[in-house]
């Protein structure tokens, strides 16, 4: 299979995947579950921290800052320690399976219960231990988590190790691109990954998004108006390219017709996911469009 095929593959796993882990962040069950332990859920935000950075333990905002990368410092202490004051962490790693499993049980149904659901939570499980967390703090803390039981449970369990994964490899990426926090954002809005409207979810200012915005256009990387010029779209490019680069081991190492036949399996459940309507139309990862 030659380098472009098989990074191909890698990015297609992860549109397949994303989906699959997202439900977690905007299914109504996972809002009860999280209001049941204590967190306000007129807003998304105080169980997405919750949820996300449970497997860190009780983590900080710098940790959580650092972890997450694109939201500002600022958004994350709104949240941050003090979502440890409503539950632990071993409470929302035990209310974010019991969401999971509600979730999956709405959207698939019978599927839940399919020798197929099983095959793919296996072949996922076995990509997941074959990634290295070696220098991912999201991926290594979720991969420390006991696998639980019940097949779709792996399955969304192995999704999340692996979304991570690839999360915090992209991280190295916009690292060694030389684009900060904000500049991650600014320059990913300048190829038409997202709205810029969508992107102000994650806490930044009008003057910090600005300011990031003049240092990309001096750089040679943004045009005056903010949209990306070739040089910022070889950048962004050349980001997503080495994601895919950090992210292929896992794939890999499950081989051709394990990785082709998971893809079949798992192209069901994300037909499945989006037809439900629970995710948003956009979002900040460009899927679909990088």
């Amino acid at each position: 299979m030659s380098e472009q095929l098989e990074l191909g593959k890698v990015r297609q796993m992860w549109h397949l995947l994303e989906p699959l882990h997202a439900v977690l962040y905007y299914a109504p069950e996972a809002f009860e579950e999280a209001a049941a332990l204590g967190y306000k859920t007129d807003e998304r935000w105080p169980s997405y921290f919750a949820w996300r950075a449970a497997p860190l333990g009780a983590a900080g905002a710098e940790r959580v800052t650092s972890a997450f990368y694109s939201f500002s410092p600022r958004m994350v202490e709104q949240y941050v320690p003090a979502v440890w004051d409503i539950a632990s962490p071993g409470a929302v790693l035990d209310a974010r399976l019991r969401a999971v499993d509600r979730t999956y049980r709405k959207v698939f149904g019978e599927r839940v219960d399919t020798p197929e659901t099983a095959e793919a939570a296996a072949l996922l499980r076995r990509a997941a231990e074959a990634a290295n967390p070696a220098g991912r703090p999201l991926a290594a803390g979720n991969a420390e988590l006991a696998w639980p039981d019940e097949p779709h449970l792996v399955l969304w369990q192995a999704a999340t190790i692996l979304r991570e994964h690839r999360g915090d490899g992209h991280l190295a990426a916009l690292l060694t691109a030389g684009l900060d926090p904000v500049e991650s954002l600014v320059s990913f809005a300048a190829i038409g990954a997202a709205s810029v409207e969508r992107f102000a979810s994650r806490g930044w200012s009008d003057q910090e998004w600005g300011a990031a915005r003049e240092r990309l256009v001096a750089r040679g990387l943004l045009d005056a108006d903010g949209t990306a010029t070739a040089a910022g779209r070889e950048l962004r490019a050349e980001v997503e390219r080495r994601t895919d680069e950090l992210a292929a081991a896992p794939w890999a190492a499950l081989g051709a017709a394990d990785r082709d036949r998971l893809t079949d399996l798992l192209g069901t459940l994300w037909v499945e996911v989006l037809s439900a309507g629970v995710l948003p139309a956009e979002t900040t990862l460009g899927i679909g469009k990088v």
